[in-house]
């Protein structure tokens, strides 16, 4: 059965360990996207097997389940930070005047259009304000600027596909990566406006990234310490995390980390101050998360 480009696939010769989608073929060589983790690798045409319908339910099934587990945990989160900002912000609820919040706006940069999709969901389910651009990964530093300029973020995620390929070089050798040399890139140009990490607050990396690098140019956290797999939608939690969290208090890196579905072994950082910021008197009525 021929392989078309958008077909979902699994790889004979690492056992069918995860589900790919095709993005481009040539040469009878084809560059794959992992579903739902952001891995980009090249296959050989004859080393691939299409998934059937009921292999493709199973994973998805079980991908939802773990998607879920993950929202639900965050949202016990968000309501302990809601009760604690409530209380502060209301001097123990001995004043009864009301406030409002100014929330943190998120500019969200994506290799993959597929996977921009799915984090716009979850940025809109979390109730953040958030500006999703697909761009490819080679062409983020000459873009992030007039982005940067244009949008004004409080927090930027710049994501898409990336790989270690030992046959490059050594895992500290950055030109063994896929894309990682342009996330760095992209990282330093926009520290180059601001250079603040309490006042820019930067996620960078995918699949297997040279987090070191990224946390060297400039980013508040980064993937992946391990050179692990990341899930397509960690990034969205750190910035929830981030955006969330009172200005006055920090955000130490296991608390950024703790919601996510891949964890420390795929991300890291630095301590970080929250972005949210609260006012009085009250102004309009808070946009809350959806149940």
């Amino acid at each position: 059965m021929d392989i078309t480009i958008g077909e979902l696939v699994t790889r004979k010769s690492y056992n069918h360990d995860l589900l790919f989608r095709v993005a481009a073929i040539k040469n009878d060589i084809a560059i794959i996207y992992g579903a739902d983790l952001r891995l980009e690798a090249d296959a050989p045409m004859d080393d691939l097997v299409i998934a059937n319908g009921r292999e493709i339910s199973k994973r998805r099934e079980k991908e939802i389940k773990k998607e879920e587990f993950s929202y639900r945990l965050f949202r016990q989160d968000y309501q302990l930070m809601k009760e604690k900002r409530n209380y502060q912000s209301t001097d123990g609820y001995l004043n009864e005047g009301r406030f409002f919040q100014l929330p943190a706006k998120v500019l969200h940069m994506d290799g993959d259009q597929l996977y921009l999709r799915k984090c716009i969901a979850l940025y809109q389910r979390m109730g953040l304000q958030v500006q999703g651009i697909h761009v490819n990964e080679k062409e983020m530093p000459d873009e992030i600027g007039s982005l940067v300029e244009r949008i004004q973020p409080d927090i930027i995620v710049i994501t898409g596909h990336d790989s270690y390929s030992k046959n490059k070089g050594m895992k500290n050798d950055l030109h063994a990566y896929r894309h990682s040399k342009y996330f760095a890139e992209t990282v330093r140009e926009a520290r180059r406006i601001n250079p603040n990490l309490d006042q820019l607050v930067i996620f960078a990396g995918a699949c297997q990234s040279h987090f070191e690098s990224l946390i060297r140019a400039g980013a508040n956290f980064a993937s992946s310490p391990l050179r692990v797999n990341i899930h397509a939608l960690d990034p969205v939690y750190i910035a929830a995390k981030i955006a969330y969290t009172p200005f006055m208090e920090s955000v130490s890196v296991w608390d950024a980390l703790r919601n996510t579905l891949t964890g420390d072994k795929g991300m890291g950082g630095v301590e970080t101050r929250g972005l949210l910021r609260t006012g009085m008197p009250y102004l309009d009525e808070e946009d809350d998360m959806d149940e």
